[in-house]
C-alpha cells in the first residue's frame, strides 16, 4: 500500500457524476456524496484501511464500475448467459487510461498495455468460441445456410447425384487421371 500511495493521487465524487452520464439506477446505487469524507488528505501511510478505502481508492474505482456496468449492459450481458465481454479486461483497460500519470499519453488496448502482455506470455488464454465473436445476424447466416444445405443433401436427386459421382471418382480413378495429365503436360 505504501508503494503506491505516493502515485494516487485524491480525487472527489462529484466530478465523476454527471447526470448525462450515470442512470438514475447507478445514481441510487452510488449516491453522491454532499461534502468531502476529509475536510484534508489523510497520510496514506498512516490512515485506517477505511479512510484509505474512502479517499483514495472509491474514487477512481467507483467511476471504473459505473462505466463497466454501462459497457456490460451494452453487451447484452444481463440478457445472456455467456458473452465475449470480459468485465476485469475492461475495468483494467479503464483504470490503466485513466491513470492520472498517463493523462497526456493516447488510450492504450488491452492487450498492448505492458504488464498485461508480460502476464500472457506466461499464462496464454484459450481462443474465444466462435459462438461468442458472431454477431446474431451472422450466427443466423451460419444456421440458415447450414439448414438449407442440409435440406438440398436430402433431396432424391440429389442424393442421385453425389451416389453417380462417388462411383465415377472410385471407377476413373479421377486423381490418378489428373496427376498423368499434368505430367504428359510437363513433359512437352
Amino acid at each position: 500500500v505504501s508503494s503506491t500511495a505516493g502515485i494516487l493521487q485524491p480525487l472527489h465524487m462529484e466530478q465523476f457524476y454527471s447526470a448525462p452520464v450515470a442512470d438514475t439506477v447507478v445514481q441510487q446505487l452510488l449516491p453522491v456524496p454532499e461534502a468531502a469524507p476529509f475536510p484534508e488528505p489523510p497520510d496514506p501511510k498512516t490512515c485506517s484501511p477505511r479512510e484509505y478505502l474512502e479517499y483514495y481508492i472509491f474514487p477512481v474505482l467507483l467511476p471504473g464500475m459505473t462505466e463497466l456496468l454501462h459497457r456490460a449492459k451494452e453487451e447484452k450481458c444481463f440478457e445472456r448467459k455467456r458473452t465475449k465481454f470480459i468485465a476485469c479486461d475492461f475495468l483494467t483497460e479503464w483504470l490503466y487510461n485513466k491513470n492520472p500519470k498517463r493523462k497526456d499519453e493516447s488510450f492504450t488496448e488491452f492487450f498492448s498495455i505492458p504488464f498485461v502482455n508480460d502476464w500472457l506470455k506466461d499464462h496464454p488464454r484459450l481462443p474465444i468460441p466462435l459462438s461468442l465473436l458472431l454477431s446474431e445476424e451472422e450466427a443466423s447466416i451460419v444456421i440458415q445456410s447450414f439448414w438449407r444445405g442440409y435440406r438440398v443433401r436430402c433431396d432424391s436427386e440429389i442424393q442421385e447425384l453425389r451416389q453417380w459421382q462417388k462411383q465415377l471418382r472410385e471407377d476413373k480413378n479421377i486423381i490418378k487421371r489428373v496427376k498423368e495429365f499434368w505430367a504428359k503436360q510437363e513433359a512437352k
